[in-house]
C-alpha cells in the first residue's frame, strides 16, 4: 500500500508503505517504510510489544507516529476480532448492541430530564404570579413535557368540574369536602403518573449496569477455557499458543465494562434528578391542594 499523507500543517509530505506479517516474526509483525520529499528514507517497525523506526530528521519521526498509530490500534482490534472464538464474537456483538441501547437511553433521557427540570422552572415562575388558582387555566395554556404543569391542568381540570357540578352552567362559589377529596386523589394519581413516565427507560440502564460485566466476563472465561482446550490439544504451552486466544478471551471483559461504566455512572445521575422532581411534585401539588381549600371551601367546613 502507498499514499501520501501530511499529518502535521508544517511537516514534510511524506509517502510510506507497508510490510505486515513478515515471516518469521511474531503475528501483527510489521515494517513501514517512509520516504520525504526531501529524501529522507526511514523505517518503522512493529511488533508485538514495541514500536521502533529511525530517521535523522525529527520532524518526520513525529509525522511518522502521528500517521502509524491509529492504524496499529485499528490492526490491534481486527488482529484481536480474527483470533476470537464464535461465542465471542457473538458476545462483542451483544455488548455493542447493549452499548446502543444505553446511549440512545442515556441521551434521550438526559435531554428529557433537562426539559423537564426547565420548564418546571418557568411554569412555577408564572404560576406564583397568579392572583387565583385557575389563572392559568382559564387562559388555555399547553405546555408539553413539563410535569408541574401536567400535574397543575389536571387538578385545575377536576376542580373546574366540581365548580360547574350543578352550578347552572356557571362556576359555584364553594365546593364540598367530598369534592376537596376527590381532588386531592386526582392529584395524588398525576404526581404518580409523571414520576412514571420520567422513570421510564432507566430500567434499560439498569440491565447494561447489571448485566454487561457478566456477559463480559462469560466471553472471557469460556475464551480461556476454549484457549486451554486448544493448548492440551497441541501439546505446547508456549507464548505464541496462548497469547492470541487469551487476549480475545479478555477484550470481552473490556467490552463489558465499557458498556457497563457509563451506564452506571448517568444511571445514578438519573436516579438522583428523578428523586427531586419527583419530590417537587409533590410539594407543589400539596401546595395547589391547599390553595384550592383555601379559594373554594368555606371555612366553617373542617377536614378530619
Amino acid at each position: 500500500m502507498a499514499a501520501t499523507v501530511n499529518a502535521k500543517s508544517e511537516g514534510p509530505l511524506i509517502e510510506y508503505s507497508d510490510h505486515f506479517d513478515l515471516p518469521g516474526r511474531c503475528p501483527g509483525m510489521g515494517r513501514r517504510t517512509f520516504r520525504s520529499l526531501s529524501g529522507n528514507v526511514f523505517d518503522l517497525s512493529v511488533g508485538c510489544q514495541y514500536i521502533l523506526f529511525a530517521t535523522a530528521d525529527p520532524v518526520v519521526a513525529g509525522t511518522a507516529m502521528s500517521v502509524f498509530i491509529p492504524i496499529l490500534a485499528a490492526s490491534d482490534l481486527a488482529y484481536v476480532w480474527s483470533k476470537a472464538s464464535p461465542e465471542g464474537k457473538v458476545i462483542l456483538v451483544l455488548l455493542l448492541v447493549f452499548s446502543i441501547v444505553a446511549w440512545s437511553t442515556m441521551v434521550s433521557k438526559g435531554l428529557q430530564m433537562r426539559r423537564a427540570k426547565s420548564l418546571n422552572r418557568f411554569f412555577d415562575a408564572e404560576y406564583r404570579q397568579c392572583k387565583t388558582v385557575l389563572a392559568i387555566f382559564d387562559r388555555r395554556i399547553q405546555v408539553d413535557g413539563c410535569p408541574l404543569f401536567s400535574v397543575y391542568h389536571q387538578g385545575c381540570l377536576e376542580t373546574d368540574a366540581r365548580l360547574k357540578k350543578g352550578g347552572a352552567g356557571g362556576r359555584k362559589q364553594f365546593i364540598s369536602l367530598k369534592s376537596v377529596e376527590h381532588i386531592k386523589r386526582v392529584l395524588e394519581n398525576a404526581v404518580a403518573r409523571e414520576a412514571i413516565k420520567l422513570e421510564s427507560g432507566l430500567i434499560l440502564l439498569a440491565i447494561a449496569v447489571s448485566g454487561a460485566p457478566f456477559l463480559g466476563l462469560l466471553g472471557t472465561v469460556w475464551g480461556v477455557m476454549t484457549t486451554f482446550a486448544r493448548v492440551g490439544q497441541e501439546g505446547s504451552a508456549d507464548l505464541a499458543t496462548m497469547a492470541p486466544g487469551v487476549s480475545a478471551a479478555l477484550v470481552t471483559t473490556v467490552a463489558g465494562l465499557l458498556v457497563a461504566i457509563p451506564s452506571m455512572f448517568f444511571y445514578n445521575y438519573l436516579v438522583h434528578t428523578l428523586r427531586v422532581v419527583t419530590v417537587e411534585l409533590d410539594n407543589f401539588a400539596q401546595e395547589l391542594m391547599s390553595r384550592i381549600e383555601t379559594e373554594f371551601m368555606r371555612d366553617d367546613e373542617v377536614i378530619d
